[in-house]
């Protein structure tokens, strides 16, 4: 059928470019997958792959820059001006023996066989951006104007020859505001034990992509529903149940408020924000199951510091590196200071202010208001005090440093921390503005050091 299709107009100019040459030298060539899918949802798509009735080594004869990056399995890169563009040849594969790639892989000529070996109908539809017609072997348009994720052939084979499929069905109808169609969300609940196979770099990028795209609340009570999380997150399906203070929590468990955060941090940040701070999000409250007490009220005494600890494990699980460890488990464990702002000496706010990656603090804190109690005045309290206080102030240049001090005649050891701490907090209260005063009031109240 005809369908002339919008896409991305620079990367549509090499795609097409690659579609031509290709035609050229006698080979069919289509674009395909999630760009056509995008298009026809008029969703902007910033990648576009081309499948090809060409071998892998024609493809290298065909183009002078490429990159054979999976050829084993068909595919080569190939770099059109400053754009990369995957070249996969039609292929049909043998059982997946190991529940992610094929044993064996056998080009075809036939563009029908290589969308029936993709994953689901939607991502099955070859687009000719010469001729403007659409091809569909596999009920994919129907399954788009209906709003439907389905599997291309029987649910059970197709989930079982990569598992992380599982996640990508949750990911796919939920970010399009699709439904899992019933034969498919049954094998997904029959086959979810076998996610824990998925290595944790992969179960990673999925979750991230899951919970940094358009209804990830939804994602996650997907994930839930398909008995997923119980098998790659149960620390966090163990938030199901776990009742909260009425008066600050009206929205319900504590599964419940993380998936309204969630949502209201896509919402904030119109979908703009780090996957550390999605996974700190997710995790911010996991410490409350294990924390959970009741004496004059419900209370989760130390589930700040508790599930900063637990982060770290999950992290640890799901492969980040250190560095993103930390800044997701220091996210989670300053996330209640936001409460005592009000009472918080000058000197300490900037010292709050001070934290990495401060604005993040600001989105999750905003983000779990908004899907609790809905008081924003801490928020907005911080908010003015960055505005007065401006960037110089909250972190200013120190008055002394350590070699200042071994000028003075001091010892180097632990009474160095002790002063420049102190001059740190005067000079944050206002109450030292110059070296000099920062000198006076060492050799004031700090004898006896010297050598």
């Amino acid at each position: 059928m005809k369908r002339e299709l919008d896409f991305e107009k620079e990367n549509f100019a090499g795609a097409l470019e690659i579609v031509k040459t290709l035609r050229q030298k006698g080979h069919e060539a289509f674009f395909v997958g999630g760009c056509v899918r995008d298009a026809l949802l008029g969703i902007p798509c910033d990648e576009i792959d081309i499948a090809t009735s060409a071998t892998p080594s024609q493809v290298r004869g065909v183009f002078a820059k490429t990159v054979a990056v999976g050829e084993s399995f068909g595919v080569v890169l190939v770099i059109n001006g400053d754009i990369n563009f995957e070249v996969a040849t039609f292929r049909r594969e043998s059982a997946y023996g190991d529940g992610r790639h094929p044993e064996s892989v056998h080009y075809t000529k036939s563009p029908q066989e290589d969308v029936r070996r993709r994953d689901f109908t939607i991502n099955g539809l070859l687009y000719d951006p010469v001729s403007f017609e659409l091809y569909d072997y596999v009920g994919g348009l129907e399954d788009i104007e209906g709003g439907i994720i389905r599997t291309i052939g029987d649910p059970e084979k197709r989930l079982s020859e990569d598992r992380l499929r599982m996640m990508r069905a949750v990911r796919f109808a939920t970010c399009l505001s699709f439904k899992l169609d019933a034969a498919s969300y049954s094998a997904i609940r029959d086959l979810a034990s076998g996610i824990s196979s998925v290595s944790g770099e992969r179960m990673r990028d999925e979750l991230v992509k899951i919970l940094t795209r358009r209804n990830p609340g939804d994602g996650l009570r997907l994930l839930s529903s398909c008995d997923l999380l119980s098998h790659f997150l149960p620390e966090v399906e163990c938030m199901h149940g776990v009742r909260q203070p009425p008066e600050f929590h009206p929205e319900g468990d504590v599964f419940e408020h993380t998936c309204l955060v969630m949502d209201m941090l896509y919402r904030n940040t119109e979908g703009s924000y780090s996957g550390e701070l999605a996974v700190a999000a997710l995790l911010h409250d996991v410490g409350k199951p294990p924390t959970y007490t009741e004496s004059d009220r419900i209370r989760f005494n130390g589930h700040d510091r508790v599930g900063a600890k637990m982060s770290e494990d999950i992290c640890r699980r799901l492969r980040f590196s250190g560095k993103q460890i930390k800044r997701i488990s220091d996210l989670i464990l300053e996330h209640l200071k936001f409460k005592d702002v009000f009472n918080m000496r000058e000197s300490t706010i900037k010292r709050f202010l001070s934290l990495p990656y401060f604005e993040e603090h600001m989105q999750m804190h905003l983000a779990d208001c908004l899907a609790s109690h809905g008081k924003t005045d801490a928020y907005d309290f911080i908010r003015e005090k960055i505005e007065e206080y401006g960037r110089e102030e909250i972190k200013p240049h120190p008055l002394l440093s350590g070699r200042d001090l071994i000028d003075l005649g001091y010892s180097p050891g632990p009474v160095f921390s002790e002063i420049l701490g102190q001059v740190e907090e005067l000079q944050l209260e206002n109450r030292l503005s110059s070296k000099e005063k920062a000198i006076e009031f060492v050799l004031e109240n700090y004898s006896g050091n010297f050598d």
